[in-house]
């Protein structure tokens, strides 16, 4: 049995399932250049901790008590830093499921 793997492209993948910003962001504003899995992951990561980071920030301005910035901002900047870390811890749960699968394997 031949058994060959496609390679797997993140900005489609994600353009798929409605993130084309996440796409757009992948590969770097054009569609010709494809992804690594590597850079794709880094990048995603890289973006979780953003959104963590300016969740952190609203927060401090709330309690410092900047008139500019609301509290309904503020919690739905943390739902989204929540979700967005969740989404990446259940990513690495997975890839470390598959490595796992691919090493118990018998050849």
């Amino acid at each position: 049995m031949d058994l060959k793997l496609k390679p797997f492209d993140f900005a489609q993948a994600a353009a798929r399932a409605g993130m084309a910003d996440v796409a757009e962001r992948v590969n770097g504003g054009s569609a010709k250049v494809p992804a690594g899995f590597q850079q794709a992951f880094s990048q995603a990561l890289t973006q979780v901790s953003n959104t963590q980071n300016q969740a952190t920030q609203l927060q401090r301005e709330v309690q410092f008590g900047n008139p500019n910035v609301s509290l309904e901002q503020t919690m739905i900047a943390m739902q989204k830093a929540q979700i967005s870390f969740q989404s990446a811890v259940q990513v690495r749960n997975r890839l470390v499921q598959a490595y796992t699968d691919i090493m118990n394997m018998q050849v």
